[in-house]
């Protein structure tokens, strides 16, 4: 999703999210609170990694998640070479 945002965008950067925010469809493999995060650049690799929020209710996952996806993506900004 994040490649896909910069390759069908004027975008230089994008964040993408998914995950399973409750209450249900959890499995074993993929439990509630389970979200993936990746960040992409305009010439450089995407970065991907997950967080497992745990018990939490669905808008604290959903917030935490979108907090967490922000300051992925501002992490990469600050770390872009200078134009």
């Amino acid at each position: 999703m994040a490649e896909g945002a910069i390759k069908n965008s004027r975008a230089s950067i994008s964040v993408a999210i998914t995950g399973i925010a409750g209450p249900g469809g959890g499995s074993v493999e993929k439990p509630v609170g389970l979200v993936h995060f990746a960040t992409s650049v305009k010439g450089s690799d995407t970065l991907h990694f997950e967080k497992r929020f745990g018990n939490l209710s669905r808008e604290e996952i959903r917030d935490t998640a979108v907090k967490t996806a922000l300051e992925a993506l501002i992490e990469r900004i600050k770390n872009m070479p200078a134009a």
